[in-house]
């Protein structure tokens, strides 16, 4: 089969690679749909993955169509989202139900062969069947949505709260969406790019701005989200953050990056700064949210690209051009 393979960091190629044979309780999927998104571009650049040549893509959903022995759950033919996480279900932090802190964590297309193929390998356990209203290939977006549901679970998510998110591109946005269905009171975005500021309010944000200093909340925000990674929208964000309020480094950064605090600040005001890891319990809400239209996959998914495009498609993604970007089967 034809898959993309970053053969070390920065370096890409589409070539031929063994098809994959499902063990007893596994899968293979043939892929509609594989997200691109941030973490790629950190195992491009050379962090997260353990070994290269390693296969990309965690965020994709298509159709079974190879089970193992032992699998009675799905069938071939049967749509499918997959939860990329691989707990090992027995360290330490799996025990106490923290999964996604695993001592030995593992996930398709960071650890093991991904997404961005002709046909990837998943446990059935990890699978989730569609139903027939949910398009395949727009299911990839399944996977960053219940990394965002992850993301509520560890805020307050009081009615009637203010918050400011930074960065409006596709983990932006989902978290705007949630925001407006937590009974948020307002929900302002922050973004340099302003293509994608554009899309923010054609979903209904309060207010958007390329700076936090545009808008006006001279109490601060009671929850600041920050989804970019960027050390400067960091220490921006947390100065932002009202008093008794909640700040949530949600944005993957660099390893190498690091934010200033104000100690005093946080003590003398109560605010609490907390991070969401990835998928924890909240793959299966996930689908019930995007089969329930929470997201539009018209507006998400900007651009689609074939396989063979994908090094072109991981360019664009890092240009900021666009939301969603697609390799589709």
């Amino acid at each position: 089969m034809k898959a993309a393979v970053i053969v070390t960091p920065g370096q890409i190629s589409v070539e031929s690679v063994p098809d994959p044979t499902p063990g007893p309780r596994d899968v293979v999927v043939q892929v509609a749909g594989s997200g691109i998104c941030g973490t790629d571009l950190h195992i491009m650049d050379g962090e997260f993955a353990p070994a290269y040549p390693i296969v990309p893509g965690h965020e994709f959903a298509g159709t079974v169509a190879a089970v193992g022995r032992d699998v009675t759950e799905v069938r071939v033919g049967d749509p499918v989202a997959v939860d990329p996480s691989l707990h090992c279900m027995e360290c330490y932090q799996c025990r106490r139900g923290r999964g996604n802190l695993c001592e030995r964590w593992n996930a398709i297309g960071v650890t093991v062969s991904g997404g961005a193929a002709e046909y990837a390998l998943a446990p059935v356990r990890n699978c989730v069947t569609l139903p027939e209203s949910v398009a395949p290939a727009d299911a990839a977006l399944i996977e960053p949505l219940s990394c965002a549901v992850r993301g509520f679970d560890v805020l307050p998510r009081r009615l009637a709260d203010h918050y400011l998110i930074y960065g409006a591109g596709t983990m932006g946005l989902m978290m705007m969406e949630l925001a407006k269905r937590c009974g948020a009171a307002t929900v302002s975005m922050v973004d340099l790019n302003a293509d994608r500021l554009a899309t923010a309010v054609q979903l209904g944000c309060t207010a958007s701005a390329a700076s936090a200093e545009e808008l006006d909340r001279p109490r601060g925000w009671d929850v600041v989200i920050d989804c970019t990674g960027v050390q400067a929208a960091i220490e921006d964000g947390l100065g932002r953050v009202a008093p008794a309020g909640t700040f949530l480094q949600f944005g993957v950064s660099e390893y190498r990056t690091r934010a200033g605090i104000e100690p005093y600040r946080i003590y003398n005001k109560e605010i609490t700064v907390t991070g969401s890891m990835a998928v924890l319990h909240s793959f299966e809400r996930a689908g019930d949210l995007f089969t329930a239209g929470v997201i539009d996959p018209q507006v998400f998914i900007s651009h689609r690209f074939p396989l063979d495009r994908y090094a072109e498609a991981m360019a664009q993604f890092r240009a900021g051009i666009g939301r969603k970007i697609q390799i589709t089967g």
